[in-house]
């Protein structure tokens, strides 16, 4: 247990935020598996500015899930000041982020490319902690730096750290590095070294042993998983044993992923409605087959479904 700012993280497993896989219905079915911590998907604040009317299923939450943090992306320190204040009382936790490598995002001067302006970055946090800082812990997801000659997560944590940020994220990879090759946890564990605030370390965690490995070689305060539990929320109260128990559960059955598909179905649809979230499960339910006997045929067949009916019935065939 560790606290961020003035919020109780009960334990040391958190969820990364991913756009497209943790919304509402999967985030409160990660919580369910024990999440300490959840982050809505990434949304623009310059959208939540301008009344974007696409960010209100991104935005959503429930009370069951807290502690919750939101996720925005920006530059621009007054605006995004002007948005945190707006939406504070409905999150736990404004989250910012500094290290998404989409294109389009880092071309805006956003996301990780702030990691090559330091300064912009602290005025950002500098600002949401002057107007919101007494009301709602500010905190940054970070990389480790922009590219393999410009390693900076050090100097860039302690100057958050100095602007008020209460936690920080560090992604082991570097902005050009995107999801690929190894996780540099010398370097987070560098950074935890470095500040007295929380790290979360977050990269290539895809086994309960990387899980613990994690927290062991970096001294992070907690992990935030990410790509392993597309699919896999069970994932989540694995690596939770594991780490407080040294225990190793029981994979789930296939009837219990049976029942979990048919259960994601149903909360999606209730939330988005049938025309929409049958075409954003389709990527969920392919991932909750993985490894099991004839999933390639699942999978071709799954891009044809149109309906909840035909949803189901696909799943009934597993």
């Amino acid at each position: 247990m560790f606290k961020i700012g003035n919020v109780e993280i009960k334990n040391r497993v958190c969820v990364a935020p991913m756009a497209g896989i943790t919304d509402l219905p999967y985030r409160i079915i990660l919580k369910e598996m024990g999440a300490s911590l959840l982050t809505t998907e990434l949304v623009s604040a310059k959208g939540i500015y301008f009344n974007n009317p696409n960010n209100k299923t991104i935005m959503a939450t429930e009370e069951k899930e807290a502690p919750i943090a939101l996720q925005l992306f920006g530059s621009d320190p007054i605006i995004m000041s002007i948005v945190a204040d707006k939406v504070k009382d409905s999150y736990d936790i404004i989250d910012i982020n500094m290290g998404c490598p989409v294109l389009k995002v880092v071309k805006n001067g956003e996301g990780a490319a702030l990691l090559k302006n330091i300064d912009l970055a602290c005025r950002i946090v500098e600002t949401l902690h002057r107007v919101i800082g007494d009301k709602k812990p500010i905190t940054c997801k970070i990389r480790i730096g922009f590219d393999n000659k410009h390693i900076n997560a050090v100097k860039f944590s302690k100057a958050l750290e100095s602007a008020g940020a209460s936690a920080i994220t560090v992604h082991g990879r570097t902005k050009t590095e995107l999801y690929s090759g190894d996780c540099h946890r010398d370097v987070i564990k560098d950074v935890k070294s470095s500040v007295k605030i929380p790290i979360i370390a977050n990269g290539n965690i895809w086994t309960i042993y990387d899980a613990k490995k994690m927290l062991d070689e970096t001294g992070a305060d907690a992990i935030a998983i990410g790509r392993a539990i597309k699919g896999n929320p069970w994932f989540v109260k694995e690596c939770i044993e594991y780490i407080e128990n040294n225990k190793i559960i029981n994979r789930p059955t296939k009837d219990e992923i049976k029942s979990m598909m048919y259960r994601h179905v149903e909360d999606e649809i209730n939330f988005k409605g049938e025309l929409t979230a049958i075409r954003e499960l389709r990527h969920h339910i392919a991932w909750y087959t993985h490894g099991m006997e004839n999933s390639t045929k699942f999978r071709l067949e799954l891009n044809s479904v149109n309906s909840k009916e035909q949803m189901i019935k696909l799943i009934d065939s597993i």
